[in-house]
C-alpha cells in the first residue's frame, strides 16, 4: 500500500523544512547553484566559482547542526532519527528550490551500508566524519573487464596476519582524486564460486601503493578516474562484514544507490526550464514553431517525470516498512536513467541546431546546458548497473523468469 498524502507530522515537518530554505537559503547563493550546476547533476555544482564552493561548506555545516545531513540515521550516529519518508520530504522540497542536498557515496551509500554491517567500532570512527563532510568517500568496485558482471572480479586481497594486502584495479572510480576513504571489493578466496570469494573493505585512499589517474570525459571534467592497488596493506579491522561474504555487502549497497537515483523532481525541474527557454527564445532560436512535434515530446517528458514520481514513492513506502527495495529499485533505476536519456534528446531537438553550442557565455543554447546535458546523458544508464544488468535483475527476481 502506497500513501501519496502527507500525515500531519509529515506536513509540519514539510514545513518546517520550507522554513528553513526561506531563512537560510539565500539569493547570491541561489543564483550560483543556478550558474553552475548542470542539468542531471543538481546535487553537485562543478565547482569553478570558489564563492559557491565556501557557501556549500557552509550549507553543509548548517545541515550538519540540525541532524538534517542524514535526517533519517539514528541520532547516535549523528542523524535527526526521523522518518525515510521525512528524508525523502527534505530531498523533495530540496530539489524543488535547487538547493544542495545532503548525499554523496558517503552519506548515501557507505554510510548506511556500514550501519548495517559495521562493528560498534567502526560506526563510532567512520559515521560522525561522513556527516560533517571532514572525509569524502569513493566507491572502488567496477574494474577493466568487471563492470556489469561485478562478481568477476580480479582484484585480489591476501591476508597476512593482522592485515589484507590488495594488488589490482579498478575503474569509473567517481571522486577518488579527492576521497579521503573508499569502499572497496576484492577476491580473498579464488577457488570459490565468484560470487561467494568476495569481501569489503573500507580502504584510506591514501595509503602507500594507491594511484589515482584521471579519466576525463567529453565534457572536458574530470569526475572518474582509474585507481590501481600494488602491494597496498588494510587493517583486519577495516574488513565490513565476514570475509568472502562481502558479495551479500555489497548488494545491500547497491540497492541503496539504486533507490536513490530515481528523484522526478529534477526531471520536472528540467521539463519546466525547456518550456521557459521555448516560451521566451527569440524567434528562430527554438525549433518550437517550425516542429510542432517537439511540443508533444515535451508533453511526453513531462508525463514520464510523474510516472517516476509514483515509482519513487513505491520504493519510499518499502523503505518507510524497512524494507531494503530490490526488483522495485532496479525499476526505478531502470526508468530514470532511461528517461534521462530521453529528456536530453527532446532538449536537442527543442534547440535545432543552436544544440551544439557548449559556450557557458552564449545563452542560445541556455549557456551551453542543452549540450552538455545531452554528453552527459550518456552516462545514465551506465552508472549504478546498466539497464541491461536492470532488465535481468527485474525478470529473474521480478518475474521469476529463468537465467538466460
Amino acid at each position: 500500500m502506497v500513501d501519496f498524502r502527507d500525515s500531519p507530522r509529515e506536513a509540519a515537518f514539510r514545513a518546517e523544512v520550507r522554513e528553513f530554505l526561506d531563512r537560510e537559503f539565500s539569493d547570491e547563493h541561489a543564483r550560483l547553484v543556478a550558474e553552475n550546476v548542470e542539468w542531471g547533476l543538481f546535487n553537485a555544482a562543478y565547482r569553478r566559482d570558489p564563492r559557491l564552493a565556501e557557501l556549500n561548506r557552509q550549507w553543509q555545516r548548517k545541515l550538519f547542526e540540525r541532524g538534517w545531513a542524514a535526517p533519517a540515521w539514528p541520532k547516535e550516529y549523528g542523524g535527526a532519527g526521523l522518518s525515510v519518508k521525512e528524508q525523502f520530504i527534505l530531498a523533495e522540497e530540496f530539489t524543488w528550490r535547487r538547493a544542495p542536498r545532503p548525499g554523496g557515496i558517503g552519506i548515501g551509500w557507505a554510510g548506511p551500508t556500514i550501519m548495517l554491517y559495521g562493528t560498534e567500532e567502526q560506526k563510532r570512527r567512520f559515521l560522525p566524519k561522513i556527516l560533517s563532510g571532514d572525509e569524502q568517500w569513493c566507491q572502488l568496485f567496477s574494474e577493466p573487464g568487471a563492470g556489469s558482471d561485478l562478481a568477476s572480479l580480479q582484484t585480489r586481497a591476501v591476508r597476512d596476519g593482522d592485515e589484507y594486502i590488495v594488488n589490482g584495479q579498478k575503474i569509473w572510480t567517481s571522486g577518488a582524486h579527492t576521497a579521503h576513504w573508499g569502499i572497496l571489493l576484492a577476491r580473498t578466496d579464488p577457488e570459490a564460486p565468484k560470487h561467494r570469494g568476495i569481501s569489503y573493505f573500507l580502504v584510506d585512499m591514501k595509503s602507500p601503493g594507491i594511484t589515482v589517474r584521471p579519466l576525463v570525459n567529453m565534457l572536458g571534467s574530470h569526475e572518474f578516474n582509474e585507481v590501481f592497488f600494488e602491494d597496498v596493506r588494510i587493517p583486519k579491522e577495516n574488513l565490513l562484514g565476514e570475509e568472502n561474504r562481502g558479495w551479500y555487502v555489497a548488494a545491500a549497497t547497491l540497492d541503496i544507490e539504486r533507490s536513490g537515483i530515481a528523484t522526478s523532481v529534477s526531471h520536472q525541474l528540467i521539463v519546466r526550464d525547456l518550456v521557459r527557454y521555448a516560451k521566451e527564445a527569440p524567434k528562430g532560436q527554438s525549433t518550437l514553431a517550425a516542429n510542432p512535434t517537439v511540443r508533444v515530446e515535451l508533453a511526453e517528458r513531462a508525463i514520464e517525470a510523474q510516472v517516476e514520481s509514483l515509482l519513487s514513492y513505491v520504493i519510499i513506502s518499502l523503505q518507510d516498512r524497512g524494507i531494503v527495495p530490490n526488483r522495485e529499485a532496479s525499476i526505478a533505476k531502470l526508468f530514470s536513467s532511461e528517461l534521462d536519456v530521453r529528456l536530453s534528446v527532446t532538449a536537442m531537438h527543442l534547440a535545432g541546431l543552436y544544440g551544439q553550442l557548449t559556450d557557458r557565455d552564449d545563452p542560445r543554447n541556455m549557456s551551453g546546458r542543452i549540450a552538455r546535458f545531452y554528453m552527459h546523458a550518456t552516462t545514465s544508464t551506465i552508472g549504478g548497473g546498466t539497464s541491461e544488468i536492470q532488465r535481468n535483475i527485474i525478470a529473474m527476481r521480478g518475474l521469476n523468469l529463468p537465467r538466460g
